[in-house]
C-alpha cells in the first residue's frame, strides 16, 4: 500500500516536471538575463544622470523608481511564462497596493510631496528657506523628508507632505535682496541732511549691489521722534552680514556727526490750587 502510494506520487511528480519543466527552465534563463540586463541599464542610467545637471535628490528618486519598474516588469514576464494570467497579476498588485496604501498613508503623502518639490523646485539644496516657523539652509531633499540647518546649528527634518502644503519663503532664490533699516531721529534734525548722511554711510559697503537703488525716506511721525526707513540691496547670500554691518555703519556715522538719538519725553502740567481765605 505504502509502496504503491510512493510510486504514484513519484509518477505524478515526474509528470508535473515534464509538463512545467520547460517553463521553469525558461523562467530561470529569463531571470538571469533580466537581472543582468537591469544591472547594465541601471549603470547606463546612473552614468547619464551623473553627466546631466539633474539634482542629487531627483537622481536618487529616478534610480529607485527605475529599479522598481524594471524588476516589476521582469517578474511580470516570468509569471506569464509560468502560466499566471495577467488578471491575476493585476488583482494581486491591486490588493497589495491597497494594503500598503492604508498602512502608509502618511509616507505616501510625504512621497507625493517629495515628487512635487523635486519637479517644481520651490527650493534647492543650499537655499535659505523659512517654512513652518523654521529658518535655515536646505541640506538634503529626500523623497520623504527635507532637512534644513538653522543659524544656531540645529538640524530640522520635516516631512515633505507638510512642506509641500505650506508657504515656503525662499530667501535666496532671487539674486538680490533688500536690506531695510528702521531708524529714529529727533524732530530737531534736518531731514535732508539725515538722508544724505545715511545714504553716504550705506554706499561705503564693499558688497553693495551698485546697480540697485540706495535711499532713505521719512516713514512715520511718532510721538517724540520721526522714523526713517533706509534701504539698500546686496546679494541674497550676503544679506545677514551686510544687514548688521550697514546698521553699524549708520551708527558710526551718527556718532561722528554728533547726532543724538531721541529720548522719550513727557510734558507734565500741574494745576495751581487756589486757597480760599
Amino acid at each position: 500500500m505504502n509502496r504503491n502510494y510512493w510510486l504514484e506520487l513519484k509518477t505524478k511528480l515526474l509528470d508535473f516536471l515534464v509538463d512545467i519543466g520547460p517553463e521553469i527552465i525558461y523562467s530561470i534563463i529569463i531571470l538571469i538575463i533580466g537581472v543582468f540586463s537591469i544591472k547594465i541599464l541601471m549603470r547606463m542610467l546612473k552614468g547619464a544622470l551623473r553627466k546631466s545637471k539633474v539634482e542629487l535628490s531627483l537622481k536618487t528618486f529616478v534610480e529607485s523608481l527605475s529599479v522598481f519598474l524594471l524588476y516589476g516588469f521582469l517578474f511580470f514576464i516570468i509569471g506569464s511564462i509560468l502560466g499566471i494570467k495577467t488578471t491575476s497579476f493585476i488583482a494581486v498588485f491591486g490588493a497589495v497596493g491597497i494594503a500598503v496604501g492604508l498602512a502608509l498613508q502618511g509616507s505616501l503623502s510625504n512621497f507625493a510631496g517629495g515628487v512635487l518639490i523635486l519637479v517644481f523646485k520651490p527650493f534647492r539644496v543650499g537655499d535659505l528657506i523659512h517654512v513652518n516657523n523654521n529658518l535655515g539652509f536646505v541640506q538634503k531633499i529626500d523623497i520623504l523628508y527635507t532637512r534644513i540647518k538653522t543659524f544656531d546649528g540645529r538640524a530640522i527634518t520635516m516631512p515633505n507632505g507638510n512642506v509641500s502644503n505650506s508657504d515656503v519663503d525662499n530667501r535666496t532664490m532671487e539674486k538680490f535682496r533688500r536690506i531695510d533699516l528702521d531708524l529714529k531721529f529727533s524732530f530737531e534734525e534736518d531731514m535732508e541732511e539725515l538722508r544724505n548722511m545715511i545714504i553716504t554711510a550705506l554706499k561705503r559697503h564693499p558688497k553693495l549691489a551698485k546697480e540697485m537703488p540706495v535711499d532713505a525716506w521719512l516713514d512715520e511721525l511718532g510721538e517724540y521722534d520721526m522714523k526713517i526707513k533706509a534701504r539698500c540691496w546686496v546679494e541674497s547670500k550676503e544679506y545677514w552680514p551686510a544687514h548688521w554691518e550697514q546698521l553699524e555703519a549708520v551708527k558710526k556715522e551718527i556718532d561722528s556727526r554728533g547726532i543724538k538719538l531721541p529720548i522719550p519725553r513727557r510734558a507734565i502740567y500741574q494745576e495751581e490750587k487756589k486757597t480760599i481765605e
